[in-house]
């Protein structure tokens, strides 16, 4: 009334009234829309069917500097999620090696054995490594290794120890591309086996 009768200032007529500008400016519940992001909900379903790569950021962006509209963006990444326009993340598929060396089944003993390594740390907290071998097709442990650190050259001795028990070495030696099984002294000795097929440490698998 102050304003449209007496053309006051609304600084004025709020303080004679003692009236927060605030409180004046805030619009009545009654006239308050159901949902006060409506319109922003629709323009972002809008503009990601237009746009179906772009993420909430760009979206964000689009209204900061094309729209000239002062969002949050924390609220356009709230919007954005509660209408599902959040597209999930896939991870590259990780694909195996190819190898020249044909897929090997275990189905007789003495056919394909498996070298691994694990490690565990004793009870003051020294690593200890452990290496084994056993026969795929028996699950016979072959080879059991236990030492704070195994070379190269101590895990061929033992090979060759294995190879002689068993009147000589596997059809296949399957080994992972840990960096205890990729050294050129062990890819030299399986090259030096007669009958021996070396998997490359890249295809455990192939």
């Amino acid at each position: 009334m102050l304003k449209e009768v007496l053309a006051m200032l609304e600084r004025l007529a709020c303080k004679a009234v003692g009236l927060a500008r605030s409180t004046y400016r805030r619009t009545p519940i009654a006239l308050t829309p159901a949902d006060p992001d409506a319109d922003l909900r629709q323009w972002l379903r809008t503009y990601c069917t237009g746009h179906p790569c772009h993420g909430f950021r760009r979206g964000w962006a689009a209204l900061r500097y094309d729209e000239h509209r002062g969002v949050n963006k924390k609220e356009v990444h709230r919007l954005w999620r509660e209408e599902g326009l959040q597209r999930p993340v896939h991870s590259s598929r990780k694909r195996a090696g190819m190898s020249s060396v044909p897929q090997v089944a275990a189905d007789a003993p003495k056919v394909v054995w498996a070298l691994d390594f694990q490690f565990d740390s004793t009870i003051d907290g020294t690593a200890i490594k452990i290496a084994s071998m056993l026969d795929e097709h028996t699950r016979e442990s072959l080879l059991n290794i236990v030492e704070r650190s195994i070379t190269a050259d101590r895990l061929i001795e033992q090979l060759h120890t294995c190879f002689a028990a068993a009147s000589g070495p596997p059809l296949v030696l399957r080994m992972d591309n840990g960096p205890e099984l990729i050294s050129q002294a062990l890819q030299s000795f399986c090259a030096g086996q007669v009958g021996l097929c070396y998997i490359p440490p890249r295809t455990p698998l192939e």
